[in-house]
């Protein structure tokens, strides 16, 4: 139990399972903690089919049922409550402070899966691009990871002023695949018009057809861990399960996704699981903080959704950059896939595991200590130091340092040593 001056409670969750590895990182930091794997076992939706109750578990439930076990097993109240999460417990976080403003003073959103209906429709859109692995215009891993990848760089990686294998700001590339377009003499080393099209497609929003945005394209520079999910050549399993046990029935074929199947997705919003607040009002109001990352090497969920959150929580709250920072700060870490791991800076104490001791639990260096300054002491962190550690093993040492500008600001230079 922790010391009665400073009893913290901490929440964490995550969309695979319970992280045993986190749960020890929070206790480890004196919180109470309480993880939670949103009532199914993470690898598969099947117990969703015609189980509304258990949408709901996964959904909002069983985020607030933690906060209660923890009350009962200590037989006393805590003085502060926080919450950590990844993905869809980054998604749970930001529809914590929106759907039970008083459940947590201070929320960690890591690479937040908002706007969730939507970006099941998105990451199910890649399929009937790429075509099956079979089919003779399948565009490789290999390919992907070679080829295309060091296009992308060559094209975008010096727009910085730092050739060092990491897109800073992805917003600043504009990638043209059309560069790779085999000539009459080539053979190889390149795509075919019709690859090259298949390229574009994969780095373009998602669209309505209507005209209007559902998702964002996925960032250049992803595509070296994107090549082996999302464009892997066949259904993306989170997707292909949630349309098949939530919004259809078995008999669906991913191959015939079309934006329709996306409109009917988010018309019917299971559980009210879209979490697209415009508004943080009563949060905010309350001394509620909130601290969200999104790697730009994201392969999973683009950071560009983030991006457009923050923007649109800003319109809705007709707040400026300035007033939102009062109590929601964003990061963008360059160079991290999907919530950890990559060739940036990644290492910011977002959870547990190897990587959580070569960070020390300060407001300059660590996410979660950088909340708990904020919302005890009122200082918010004006940007985060990541770390880069020699192969990702602490045991090495740091390869470098990198420091995280908290968004709209622009991103800087990675510093070696």
């Amino acid at each position: 139990m922790c010391d009665s001056d400073t009893d913290r409670t901490g929440g964490l969750t995550d969309n695979l399972g319970i992280k045993y590895e986190d749960l020890a990182y929070g206790t480890q930091h004196g919180f109470a903690s309480v993880g939670s794997n949103n009532g199914h076992n993470g690898t598969t939706v099947v117990t969703m089919y015609q189980n509304p109750d258990v949408v709901t578990d996964f959904a909002w439930r069983s985020a607030d049922v933690g906060k209660r076990l923890i009350n009962r097993f200590y037989n006393r109240s805590y003085k502060k409550s926080y919450y950590i999460g990844c993905s869809l417990g980054g998604r749970q976080g930001i529809d914590a402070a929106d759907r039970f403003p008083k459940d947590f003073d201070g929320i960690v959103a890591g690479s937040p899966a908002l706007d969730f209906n939507n970006l099941q429709s998105w990451r199910a859109s890649f399929f009937p691009i790429t075509g099956s692995n079979k089919s003779s215009d399948f565009i490789s891993k290999s390919t992907w990871k070679t080829l295309i990848h060091q296009e992308v760089l060559k094209q975008c990686d010096g727009i910085d002023g730092s050739v060092d294998g990491i897109i800073e700001d992805p917003n600043l590339c504009h990638f043209h695949p059309e560069a790779l377009l085999c000539r009459s003499h080539d053979s190889t080393n390149c795509l075919t018009s019709k690859e090259v099209e298949i390229v574009r497609k994969i780095f373009s929003p998602l669209i309505g057809k209507d005209g209007k945005l559902i998702y964002p394209a996925i960032q250049p520079g992803s595509e070296i861990k994107s090549a082996e999910q999302l464009y892997a050549g066949e259904p993306f399993s989170y997707s292909n399960e949630w349309f098949k046990y939530v919004v259809y029935d078995p008999s669906w074929n991913a191959s015939l996704f079309t934006t329709h199947d996306a409109a009917v997705a988010d018309a019917l919003n299971p559980s009210n699981i879209r979490t697209w607040p415009s508004t943080l009002a009563p949060f905010r109001d309350r001394g509620g903080k909130i601290i969200a990352y999104h790697g730009g090497q994201d392969d999973k969920i683009t950071s560009f959704n983030t991006e457009r959150f923050y923007k649109h929580l800003s319109q809705g709250m007709q707040a400026s950059p300035a007033e939102l920072d009062r109590f929601f700060r964003f990061f963008r870490v360059p160079g991290m896939f999907h919530c950890n791991s990559g060739p940036g800076a990644w290492v910011l104490g977002q959870g547990g595991g190897a990587s959580a001791k070569g960070v020390p639990f300060n407001s300059s260096n660590n996410v979660l200590a950088a909340l708990v300054r904020w919302v005890e002491d009122g200082v918010a962190a004006e940007d985060i130091v990541g770390k880069k550690f020699f192969n990702d093993s602490v045991d090495l040492g740091v390869d470098y340092q990198h420091r995280h500008c908290r968004y709209p600001a622009r991103i800087g230079v990675a510093t070696h040593g």
